[in-house]
């Protein structure tokens, strides 16, 4: 008799011969109804890199709970690379078993029993970026693995992938973890390179659509064949792809740097704009040990709710204002006829502000919405300070904007 194990590597071998199960061809889907809203959760590979072990995961997880992250919003925690052991002698991968001695499926009940989900890494190559056996080959054996794992999220890199076509790699792994059964979000991890905005709406829940970040304002650091970019490099790099994004299929420019060493503005800046962006909020900070400022910043409600307002649209930016060319306009719609507005100041000194609701045209033409800020009234709401400010019809809004912050606002239709 076949133990429960046996029974998933017979199936999984199957599938990797190309059998067809069931009386007919493999259907290729990905699960539908998850990643709605942009996903909300932890990575570890920003401030961890390989120094990932059941320990720290577990003190994560607790992080999350105590720190007020999970009753935020935040969901996934996610092991990035370098959780990986050894395949055995039927090409199954395992954890490795000094860094998780209780196993990757006790690790992912311990998430489940908080109220939380667990994320974890491979790729679509030969390897990993760090080296660690990646899934070419092993895609529907990897699959049924993470299924009887518990696992719930998975970021598929593009390291080591020579002669693979990216669309078709990723297709065979979202094929893979459809056919193992269990709902497992999945992150297109391919940097942008084949851009994925144009073919992965059906593949994933998400992609990304630049190289990694890194933890600066605005900077390109760079290796002998590719760089690593600054947060104003990455916002910059958007231009263009909002009409790809929506529920279920998101533009995806990193994670969070926040708590990573930028300063309190440019940690205030970077939130704020992937929130406008509609993109995924994956805190990269150690959480355990963060400042009460760090955590004020990524457990703001109004920001997080601008994130993930239901109807999934991601901000413009105003290109008609003109009055400081340090200051850049996004508006983002949102449900029941809201606006969100969020101003960026580049410069660096600080700026004055100066925004006269009713003189300004703002049109969302690509989805059909207009504010008609000349007609209908708002209540303006600063998101940093849950402070109201008036209203859009009885006055024009002054502000001084530090270098390198953003104000941002809720504006409610009245």
């Amino acid at each position: 008799m076949f133990s429960y194990k046996q029974a998933i590597k017979q199936l999984s071998l199957l599938l990797c011969s190309g059998l067809l199960l069931f009386g007919g061809p493999l259907q290729a889907e990905k699960f539908d109804n998850l990643a709605m809203t942009p996903p909300m959760g932890w990575n570890s590979w920003n401030d961890f890199r390989c120094e990932v072990d059941e320990k720290m995961l577990r003190e994560t997880i607790d992080a999350m709970v105590s720190s007020g992250m999970r009753d935020a919003g935040y969901e996934y925690v996610n092991i990035d690379d370098c959780w990986h052991g050894e395949r055995d002698a039927q090409g199954f991968i395992q954890e490795n078993k000094q860094r998780f001695p209780s196993g990757m499926k006790a690790l992912a009940d311990y998430a489940h029993s908080k109220g939380l989900k667990l994320g974890i890494y491979s790729d679509a190559g030969w390897q990993t970026c760090a080296r660690f056996p990646g899934s070419r080959g092993h895609e529907f054996q990897d699959a049924q693995v993470y299924a009887s794992w518990g696992i719930d999220y998975l970021k598929y890199d593009w390291c080591y992938s020579e002669g693979l076509n990216a669309e078709g790699a990723y297709q065979t792994m979202r094929e893979a973890l459809h056919q193992a059964g269990r709902p497992i979000l999945f992150s297109i991890c391919e940097w942008g390179e084949s851009k994925p905005w144009e073919w992965a709406k059906d593949v994933g829940h998400l992609w990304r659509t630049t190289g990694d970040i890194y933890a600066c304002w605005d900077c390109e650091n760079k290796f002998p064949t590719w760089s690593t970019w600054g947060v104003l490099k990455i916002l910059d790099m958007q231009e263009g792809l909002r009409k790809y994004a929506g529920p279920g299929h998101w533009n995806d420019p990193d994670m969070l740097e926040v708590g990573n060493g930028l300063s309190y503005e440019q940690d205030r800046s970077h939130f704020a704009l992937w929130a406008m962006l509609a993109a995924p909020l994956i805190a990269g900070n150690d959480i355990r040990h963060m400042s009460e400022q760090t955590k004020a910043i990524l457990t703001n409600k109004g920001i997080i709710a601008v994130n993930q307002d239901a109807m999934g649209i991601q901000a413009f930016r105003l290109k008609s204002y003109s009055d400081n060319d340090n200051l850049q306009i996004w508006f983002k719609p949102l449900e029941n006829g809201d606006w969100a507005m969020a101003v960026l100041n580049r410069g660096e000194d600080t700026e004055n502000f100066r925004f006269d609701w009713r003189q300004q045209q703002v049109k969302d033409d690509l989805f059909q919405h207009d504010a008609a800020f000349d007609k209908a009234n708002y209540r303006i709401t600063d998101l940093w300070t849950n402070k109201e400010l008036g209203q859009t019809l009885q006055q024009t809004t002054e502000v001084q904007i530090k270098s390198h912050d953003t104000f941002i606002v809720r504006l409610a239709k009245i």
